[in-house]
């Protein structure tokens, strides 16, 4: 698959649109551009309408800058999400800004990037860093009640940076679809490996106590994070100007 990210500039966008970059195929549609104009542009077969994330539109076309950039936001991100997980309320499952942290990063990175980034934190906390929820740490977090959800943040982080690169945070009701099936994923790893926990220790657990302690109390937080998601993301494209082609505000596709 052509690395579209690779070198994408605001000058190149521009050129882009006057026909002039050389070195790169590229099929303009329309060229010129104004608050009405509707066009989709090809380079090297990939369409830079949807498959730049916002990681990838700033990232600098030297190739030293460029490896120390992707070392940047990766380690970055994985800071970003340490410090959203000291906004914590309860135990032993805690209401934390992980969730918010992960599924934005998923957004602004793009997928390999975003879970490289969360394996990196979890990998923090495993350590001995105290990254995680109430400032905890170790090996042993992993394997309590909030693992499952750890590594559903992985998968959830990799599945939205997916669908960012598809360019679904460019609108607002892609946005809070790809946030939705972002938390669905973080919720079954999540219930699962409780499920598992319960059975395997034999613990006692009354009818929904699952449901109410991982699923049901997280919801209205959850919905709350979808909602500031869904305003900042699309609103971060638009402040990027010409690097916001939407694919259904196209009239050429």
């Amino acid at each position: 698959m052509p690395n579209a990210e690779s070198c994408l500039t605001q000058e190149k966008v521009s050129n882009i649109m006057a026909g002039r970059w050389q070195g790169f195929e590229f099929t303009p549609v329309a060229k010129g551009f104004n608050n009405k104009a509707k066009f989709v542009t090809f380079i090297d077969g990939a369409d830079m309408s949807t498959s730049v994330t916002v990681a990838g539109f700033l990232r600098p076309c030297e190739k030293k800058l460029a490896a120390l950039y992707d070392v940047g936001v990766v380690v970055g991100g994985s800071l970003l999400i340490a410090l959203c997980a000291r906004l914590a309320i309860g135990w032993p499952i805690p209401v934390t800004g992980q969730t918010f942290a992960v599924l934005m990063i998923g957004a602004l990175l793009g997928a390999r990037r975003a879970s490289l980034s969360v394996l990196i934190y979890i990998m923090e906390g495993a350590a001995g860093l105290p990254v995680f929820a109430h400032g905890r740490s170790g090996f042993t977090v992993l394997l309590g009640p909030t693992g499952g959800y750890l590594v559903g943040f992985v998968v959830a982080a990799y599945l939205v940076g997916l669908l960012a690169e598809k360019g679904w945070d460019r609108r607002m009701g892609t946005t809070v679809l790809a946030m939705i099936f972002g938390n669905l994923v973080i919720y079954a790893f999540g219930l699962l490996w409780l499920c598992c926990m319960i059975l395997l220790m034999e613990l006692p657990v009354g009818d929904g106590r699952v449901l109410a302690e991982g699923l049901y109390r997280f919801i209205p937080g959850d919905l709350l994070k979808i909602a500031l998601a869904a305003i900042l993301l699309p609103s971060g494209w638009k402040l990027l100007g010409p690097a916001n082609l939407p694919a259904k505000e196209n009239e050429h596709r």
